[in-house]
């Protein structure tokens, strides 16, 4: 492709991991178009914000971004060039007519479900003569994974591969079912095949994405043996481990009601899958958890817990929480740091309830201050992170195997994940650097901080080049007991 030809493209991500999915996919359309990436929205050919909804003020950032966004336009239209501009994802979903008004610079809104259909978008926006922006926001009869190219960005040592998309839970606080539709897996064969490209391309590590990823129920590949028509998600961890040169497998995000049998038994028998899952429960009370339609309570989480630690010893645990939930009392707050204390977390994620519009939480009367929502979630996040350090701290004299996948900030380091998701700065011989990216290494934990790890090979010099290629498992010394 000659340089005239070249666009640049330019995509700012929101939110998940799967939006992050999302956005390699988008540049993967583009690329036989000549779109190629660029790091920055100055100058760029296209600029495309992909949105998420979960976040408070989720929808004023977008709008905020898109009032910068407009004079990197007009400088282009001066320059006598052009700048496209599209808003993508959950918000664009929710409100997509609000944008095209209040924001009238925009050229495209497209929905989660629609950016396969991104080359037609842009021939329209670029013949539309009215100057008016064009809007693709169906939830479309066709799968977007049926219509989506091989993957053409070089991958790194680790990968996410989208299995599942949307949510049929409805919780009355979430606008996912929405802005995400009914949910959908990918078949069985489609999934592997991605998988087999990506560890041909040396990933080694892949995670496994979806709104709701363990209600996984993916068409079985022609001439299985399954007994039913789908596989579960535990049956494509097996299927997936099997995979030569993929050294780790992880998903998310995970629901309880959608933890059964099989894949609990999965933890304790695939080496493969990481000892760490992020499994929310957003609150400890029941008569919370009733409101929020989440159809669980908190025995029935802490039983799974349970199970879980019985397959697997060293297994570490994060979740979600929300705090300020409309009528949440003084008593169900503690019972929120009651499940806290009794579960123990290596990481978590913790928010105070906001409105989303269309939710029927965002119509309850019993709407909290804000202050008591401000002071619940410095109490609660005061105890999660203490946890987490403390998980750190134990991890201190423990050698763990880890990925590495990029030069850290300072001279002669990488970094890199633990089984765990923790970064890991490991310090090397600057001569092995070069060849030791998306390696795995077995490190010696030297030192524990709130959101990373660091640590030494535990070989040296050019015994560094048989680092091994496979993790065996991590010390069950780093798990917080209960």
């Amino acid at each position: 492709m000659s340089e005239k030809t070249k666009k640049r493209l330019f995509i700012k991500t929101y939110g998940c991991q799967m939006n992050v999915y999302d956005s390699a996919r988008m540049a993967d359309v583009l690329a036989p178009l000549g779109y190629q990436a660029v790091d920055g929205p100055r100058g760029a050919d296209m600029v495309i914000l992909n949105t998420c909804h979960i976040r408070e003020k989720a929808s004023e950032k977008v709008f905020s971004e898109l009032g910068r966004l407009r004079a990197f336009k007009q400088e282009r239209l001066a320059e006598g060039g052009e700048m496209l501009l599209a808003v993508a994802g959950c918000v664009a979903q929710a409100e997509g007519e609000e944008i095209l008004r209040r924001a009238p610079q925009v050229d495209i809104v497209f929905g989660p479900q629609t950016y396969h259909r991104l080359p037609e978008l842009v021939a329209r926006a670029a013949r539309a003569a009215d100057g008016r922006g064009i809007m693709d926001i169906d939830f479309p009869v066709e799968s977007k994974f049926d219509h989506l190219p091989e993957e053409a960005a070089e991958p790194g040592p680790a990968a996410f591969v989208s299995v599942q998309e949307g949510c049929d839970k409805f919780c009355s606080f979430c606008v996912v079912p929405y802005t995400r539709g009914a949910e959908y897996s990918r078949p069985v064969a489609a999934v592997l095949a991605e998988a087999r490209r990506l560890a041909a391309a040396g990933v080694r590590e892949i995670t496994l994405l979806g709104q709701n990823v363990n209600a996984y129920h993916g068409e079985a590949p022609a001439g299985g043996t399954a007994t039913a028509g789908t596989w579960g998600l535990g049956r494509l961890i097996r299927a997936l481990a099997e995979i030569d040169g993929i050294a780790r497998l992880r998903y998310t995000t995970s629901h309880p009601r959608d933890m059964d049998d099989e894949l609990i038994a999965v933890h304790g028998e695939v080496d493969k899958l990481m000892p760490y899952l992020h499994l929310p429960v957003q609150s400890g009370s029941d008569r919370i958890l009733a409101a929020m339609n989440r159809r669980h309570g908190a025995a029935d989480y802490l039983r799974i817990v349970e199970r879980l630690r019985r397959a697997r010893a060293d297994l570490a645990l994060s979740s979600d929480f929300i705090v300020g939930f409309p009528g949440e009392s003084d008593a169900d707050f503690a019972n929120t740091l009651k499940l806290v204390n009794e579960v123990g977390f290596a990481q978590a994620y913790s928010f105070k309830f906001s409105p989303r519009p269309g939710t029927p939480a965002a119509v309850e009367q019993a709407q909290l201050p804000e202050a008591v929502k401000a002071e619940r979630l410095a109490g609660l996040q005061q105890l999660l992170g203490a946890q987490s350090l403390a998980f750190n701290a134990a991890c201190i004299g423990s050698d763990l195997p880890v990925l590495l996948e990029r030069p850290g900030r300072r001279a002669g380091q990488l970094v890199g994940r633990s089984p765990y998701m923790q970064s890991v700065h490991v310090t090397l011989p600057p001569v092995a650097i070069p060849r030791l990216v998306g390696k795995m290494l077995q490190v010696r934990i030297e030192a524990a901080h709130p959101n990373s790890l660091s640590g030494r090979p535990t070989l040296d010099g050019e015994d560094l080049d048989g680092a091994p290629q496979m993790p065996p498992r991590a010390s069950s010394s780093a798990r917080i007991t209960a």
